[in-house]
């Protein structure tokens, strides 16, 4: 099985143990087993963290599901210290068993949890572990994405996902530990804002300490007496006094500065927990109809990106595909990447981090409208941002995409109330960065207007799109990409940047048999070459548009509009493909 790195990236402890692998495994759809004492009859083994749907899971099984169990045994010797085990995403509802103790309850398909177990280990260091569950098939009224309530995948939905789908491990921490550590970058004074929340037996006088490095350059050594069990602090860093542009301590997709961190906390003279950590210097705004990074107008070229491979679904096949797909990314001539309905591996969005790639983040959507879907996703969403916060790549937040899950936006309040409502705790949540209420058409509030326009015509859609005096009244007022208005009824254009977030899907395969659903198709190597510069051409010089997504990255089952196959060879020759993204020509 491909190893997988260390699974939180921005909190790292030298120690922790991986639980991937082999587990045993049966589906129960008909619900006899209550309790890990039951007599389960294992039916598989399965291999974690891919889902029983995907071939490398050693199952393989599409069929409806609704309720299935796992369990393993793992050898960790009891001791004076606590034993977290961390999921990093289970999809959707689990219940988990230690020996026999219910230690952790979780709900939520794209999002980790963590229990402490350290108090129902046995003394021979050898333990049992058990996992319960459900996950409805038909259930429209969750977060789900692009997992498909049909038998078979069909138009832009795809294989559903069940169970454990990212990283089971453990690592041992002190009765006192770093439990948060949260970044905020406050490009404005040349500072870092950096709270620390300690967990277990939070005692008086407890000491945090922070060390910020810049390469071999120290640019802060600071301690804080913890109030209670927080400390919230900015540290400063030394403004260079030169043009923002070329200070070296900005990050950009360009320059993907990071500055490494230790955070160590102690009472007295005893070290208590110490890990590792990373953050950046940057800014990411709104001024006028233009995004900003770090005070800069920023041209957005980003690409829709499922996040799928073939043989894994939505599980990375390991941390080097992840690494990869980022680099592709990049080598195509982009500067970001739209996640689309998918909260992707955190490990994804540290090789972001790393290697400079923004990345636009997107909650799965549900397809019912209830009470009960609305609470789902306020509850996850706000575990969503809680978890990639800290990450510099990350640049915008969008809740709801095309009007999915409130498709009534135009005639029922309490759909516009929940878009609407979703905007401004985003914003309460994280001031800094911007937010789409909803992406596509049919907005309200937000800071950017998405639009989806997939026609394929480069001619019209540089005449739909030209400035003029009354082009601006027209297309809101007259023209319907998608056939849906671009604003709602109260909420005029006010001048927020104009982003096309989807438009291409141009299908082409030269595989006999392949599957060539998109938006558009061509025939040939060629002819897909020359409609995707011509596309691009005009996205590129819309003085309207602040920046652009296309669709897509890779072809994801039976979508064949990818600029890549799905097991990531490029469709045409990668610096081709780069210089129409950018618009450039090639010698």
């Amino acid at each position: 099985m491909s190893e997988f790195a260390y699974p939180r990236p921005q909190l790292v402890r030298e120690h922790w143990q991986s639980l991937n692998g082999a587990w045993r495994f049966a589906f129960d759809d008909a619900r006899r087993y209550r309790l890990p004492a039951d007599p389960i009859a294992w039916t598989h083994d399965i291999i974690v963290p891919f889902p029983p749907e995907s071939a490398a899971s050693g199952v393989g099984e599409r069929g409806f599901h609704s309720v299935c169990w796992y369990q393993r045994e793992f050898d960790i010797a009891p001791g004076p210290q606590r034993v977290l085990l961390h999921f990093g995403a289970v999809d959707y509802r689990a219940k988990v068993w230690v020996n026999g103790h219910v230690v952790a309850e979780h709900e939520g398909g794209h999002t980790p949890f963590v229990a402490d177990i350290g108090d129902v280990l046995n003394g021979d260091g050898r333990h049992t572990l058990t996992v319960y569950v459900e996950d409805d098939p038909h259930d429209l009224a969750k977060p789900r994405g692009k997992q498909d309530w049909q038998l078979e995948p069909h138009s832009i939905w795809y294989p559903r996902t069940t169970g454990i789908w990212q990283t089971v491990w453990l690592e041992r921490v002190a009765r006192t530990y770093i439990q948060k550590l949260r970044w905020t970058p406050i490009f404005e004074g040349y500072e870092i804002g950096c709270e620390i929340v300690a967990g277990g037996d939070v005692e008086p006088d407890l000491i945090v300490e922070v060390r910020i490095w810049h390469g071999a350059s120290l640019l802060a050594d600071d301690q804080y007496t913890l109030l209670g069990n927080e400390a919230n602090r900015k540290i400063a860093l030394s403004d260079p006094g030169i043009d923002d542009s070329r200070n070296e301590l900005l990050w950009s997709p360009e320059r993907p500065t990071l500055l490494d961190a230790e955070v160590r906390l102690r009472l007295g003279g005893q070290v208590l927990d110490t890990v590792r950590s990373y953050t950046a210097l940057r800014s990411v705004a709104i001024n006028r109809d233009r995004f900003m990074l770090n005070g800069r107008p920023y041209p957005l070229r980003l690409v829709l990106d499922q996040g799928y491979w073939p043989d894994t679904l939505l599980a990375a096949p390991s941390d080097a595909a992840l690494r990869r797909d980022v680099e592709l990314a990049k080598a195509l001539g982009f500067n970001g990447v739209r996640k689309h309905q998918k909260i992707e591996n955190p490990r994804y969005l540290y090789w972001a981090d790393r290697l400079g790639l923004l990345v636009w983040e997107e909650m799965p959507s549900a397809y019912r409208f209830s009470t009960r879907a609305i609470t789902r996703m306020v509850r996850e969403w706000t575990e969503v941002i809680e978890r990639d916060y800290s990450h510099p790549c990350v640049l915008v937040w969008v809740p709801f995409n095309e009007s999915w899950g409130v498709p009534n936006l135009t005639a029922i309040q309490a759909h516009r109330n929940a878009v609407e409502a979703l905007y401004h705790l985003t914003r309460t949540l994280d001031a800094t960065r911007p937010v789409i209420g909803n992406d596509g058409w049919e907005a309200s509030a937000t800071d950017i207007l998405g639009i989806h326009d997939y026609d394929c015509d480069p001619e019209r859609l540089q005449a739909r799109y030209a400035i003029s005096d009354s082009s601006r009244t027209i297309l809101f007022d007259q023209r319907r990409p998608g056939g849906r208005i671009l604003t709602l009824d109260g909420f005029p254009h006010r001048g927020q940047p104009i982003v096309l977030t989807e438009f291409g899907g141009i299908a082409f395969s030269k595989a006999a048999g392949a599957a060539t659903w998109g938006y558009s198709r061509v025939g040939s190597e060629a002819g897909f070459l020359d409609l995707y510069r011509r596309l691009l051409a005009v996205v590129n010089t819309a003085q309207l548009f602040s920046g652009f997504c296309y669709t897509q990255f890779a072809d994801t089952f039976q979508e064949a509009n990818g600029l890549l196959y799905a097991d990531r060879t490029p469709k045409v020759e990668l610096d081709l493909l780069c210089a129409a993204t950018r618009n450039e020509k090639i010698d």
